[in-house]
């Protein structure tokens, strides 16, 4: 059984982020990178569905730059067993991204029987890969997944819809399934497991080896700036009996012409 989790590094949440002076994209050079969290929830999945299979693998597949490989190696280190990098730029779109994963999983050599992704990247949260991917592979595909059943190839899986309703779906492997909070508890990388992953294989492709040029890019960012700052907050002074009928006034006037709330 090979179980595919396609994840994505990210800027750390706490990380402060700075746009190039000429608007294209973000500065890297500084930021902390992580593994994005929804995939954490795919890694959890992908070694729960490895333990449940005797003889299955799990290799993990990420699409962007080289400086950093840290989400890689937390995966490996969490237990999966081999990764694979396609080097490009942090901010390819979509459709460029899947179509990397896809080459990449071809290049493998090895027939998926599961792939598994987060739901999205909080870093774009464009919430579109798993779909193109699946499509790209010709593959049944499900995001928003809260729970994950399989047995025989088979799976049975619970998705959120708005309302908080769920639906149930049963599909066929192999099959492409986006992970979302809740579905588990990912696990901790140990010590020793981070030992291990820095002996595990790790294979390296460029953009051009998984089949994909800049004439695939369906999406051009530009324009990257930070929102701005928040004005600062209006206080009053209601202590005197005398004023308050004033400042009720005031803030009420403050709300339904600034603010717009009533």
């Amino acid at each position: 059984m090979n179980i595919f989790v396609c994840i994505k590094q990210v800027p750390d949440t706490e990380t402060k982020i700075t746009p190039k002076a000429d608007g294209s994209f973000i500065e890297t050079t500084s930021i902390k990178w992580i593994m994005n969290p929804y995939d954490e929830f795919a890694v959890e999945q992908a070694l729960l569905t490895k333990a449940a299979n005797s003889g299955a693998t799990v290799t993990v597949v990420r699409v962007g730059g080289t400086k950093d490989t840290e989400a890689l190696r937390t995966a490996l280190a969490m237990g999966a067993d081999e990764a694979i990098l396609v080097e490009g730029d942090d901010n390819l779109d979509s459709y460029m991204t899947a179509k990397a994963i896809k080459g990449a999983i071809e290049k493998s050599g090895k027939a998926p029987s599961v792939i598994f992704t987060g739901k999205q990247a909080i870093d774009d949260d464009c919430l579109q890969v798993p779909q193109l991917l699946g499509q790209l592979m010709n593959l049944p595909h499900v995001s928003v997944v809260v729970e994950c059943n399989e047995a025989g190839g088979k799976y049975t899986l619970k998705r959120e819809i708005e309302g908080g309703a769920l639906e149930v779906y049963d599909v066929t492997a192999p099959a492409v399934i986006a992970c979302n909070k809740g579905l588990n508890t990912p696990r901790y990388a140990s010590l020793p497991g981070i030992m291990k992953a820095k002996k595990k294989p790790l294979t390296t492709f460029s953009l051009g080896d998984v089949g994909v040029s800049a004439d695939d890019r369906r999406v051009k960012y530009s324009g990257f700036q930070l929102p701005p700052e928040k004005p600062a907050g209006k206080k009053f002074d209601a202590m005197d009996d005398g004023k308050q009928a004033e400042v009720v006034s005031q803030v009420v006037k403050l709300l339904r012409e600034e603010a717009k709330v009533i």
